[in-house]
């Protein structure tokens, strides 16, 4: 690994610790390092870039590490990435992208991981966004999640973006079973001129089945966002919908939550709330002694906690 790709990996080291088990580490489209472990095989691809991670039925307690890092400007990394996740087992998945710019070229970096997880598997899924570097180019990361969650299986997916990155466009598709549920955790902040689109779509097809989806935000500057959740409940299910945003300075926020009841027990609820930082919050802070500014800041911080 180079230098560059050492200094991403530390600034998201409250998610790449020291790997204490798989790993692949991609570094400008090419693999960095790699290990499987006895529960966990990595593999490449063989028709495209990208590997595949085999998770063992009834593996407990296991991680895998997959960070992707672009170091450089005039870099376009497109990865396919499958998880096949076995009966019954239980995995935590940490992943992530760091992107650099050292010049006036855009980089670029699209994930496309599709995940299959078999009858009562449990999946964790944590990923963390970043940009840095003094290059004039876009940094730019268009992750898309397509995940197909069979019987009583259960995936969380916690993903974070608050530093850096100019263009982001997340879609994240689901298919859900009989007693299967997504929980999806979203935090993103934006500044400048930055924009960051989350497009959600999940089918509830089997009974039982739920979805929990749920996006917290800030946007600053004349930065844009853009919220957009679809959720179908085509048997006996439930499925909640939410957006909570801070808008601030010039800057503009969208949400367009959208639900289709199939079933006639089929339940669905949406909530979408758009404000700026409530002047009392700011007050109450500055009587402790806070600056407006570490005020701010301070709330901001607990929102996206």
């Amino acid at each position: 690994m180079n230098k560059v790709t050492q200094k991403l990996l530390g600034l998201v080291s409250d998610l790449f610790g020291k790997p204490d088990g798989a790993y692949n580490i991609r570094e400008d489209s090419l693999c960095a390092g790699r290990k499987s472990s006895e529960y966990i095989r990595i593999e490449s691809k063989t028709d495209k870039p990208g590997i595949d991670i085999i998770v063992d039925a009834g593996a407990k307690g296991e991680k895998v590490y997959i960070p992707a890092c672009v170091t450089h400007s005039d870099v376009d990394d497109l990865v396919y990435n499958d998880f096949y996740i076995g009966a019954g087992a239980d995995v935590i998945i940490i992943a992530g992208c760091g992107i650099h710019t050292d010049g006036e070229g855009d980089s670029r970096h699209n994930g496309i991981h599709r995940f299959f997880v078999e009858t009562g598997a449990h999946v964790l899924y944590l990923e963390k966004h970043i940009g840095i570097g003094e290059g004039t180019g876009k940094r730019v990361i268009n992750p898309q999640t397509i995940a197909e969650i069979a019987r009583d299986g259960f995936m969380e997916m916690d993903t974070t973006q608050i530093e850096g990155v100019d263009s982001t466009k997340r879609i994240t598709r689901a298919v859900l079973g009989e007693g299967a549920r997504l929980v999806i955790r979203e935090k993103i902040m934006t500044h400048g001129s930055q924009s960051a689109v989350t497009d959600f779509e999940v089918e509830l097809n089997g009974d039982g089945s739920g979805a929990d989806l749920v996006s917290r935000s800030v946007a600053k500057g004349a930065s844009k966002q853009l919220f957009r959740s679809r959720i179908y409940g085509n048997a006996v299910c439930s499925g909640h919908s939410e957006c909570d945003a801070i808008i601030m300075d010039g800057a503009e926020v969208s949400a367009v939550p959208e639900l289709t009841a199939r079933h006639v027990d089929a339940a669905l609820i949406h909530e979408a709330a758009i404000g700026k930082i409530a002047g009392e919050q700011i007050i109450k802070l500055m009587t402790f002694g806070l600056t407006e500014k570490q005020a701010e800041t301070k709330i901001i911080e607990g929102f996206l906690k």
